[in-house]
């Protein structure tokens, strides 16, 4: 029997696999999993509905299983026709998560098209697309050490 809130076996199988440096990315509804999927990576499809499964429900999971060492998010346009005035919502939800757990509760920013190009990457070993609707609700895991 397990003791984690996790219990995916495929999401288990990927993380057992995992090691410290290995990247994680919870997608959000509106990622494109399938295209920007690297050499390394096992996509999961948790996306039922719209809405349904959120990307705080899965952080959730996670940090039940997994150190986290750092947290990385896809910096949103802060000029233009789609700027934002505020950060999106849904990180102080993460940030919240991730520091009841004694994760971080600082992200890292990577650019929209250099974030894609890190999802290809070597390290990230599972990609968990989400059905979650919110705006920059991707989060990307690097998975640290257990002390």
């Amino acid at each position: 029997m397990l003791n984690t809130k996790l219990i995916h076996p495929d999401i288990l199988e990927v993380l057992a696999r995992a090691g410290h440096g290995s990247k994680v990315l919870i997608a959000d509804g509106n990622y494109p999993a399938s295209t920007t999927l690297g050499m390394n990576a096992t996509l999961v499809n948790l996306n039922l509905a719209p809405g349904m499964v959120g990307c705080t429900d899965i952080l959730k999971a996670l940090v039940s299983t997994i150190p986290i060492e750092i947290a990385t998010v896809m910096s949103y346009d802060k000029a233009g026709a789609h700027a934002l005035e505020a950060d999106p919502p849904i990180w102080s939800e993460f940030r919240q998560i991730l520091g009841h757990h004694g994760g971080p509760t600082e992200f890292e920013f990577i650019d929209r098209l250099d974030f894609y190009e890190v999802v290809r990457g070597p390290d990230i070993c599972l990609v968990i697309a989400s059905g979650d609707q919110r705006i920059y609700a991707n989060l990307m895991l690097t998975i640290g050490v257990v002390k």
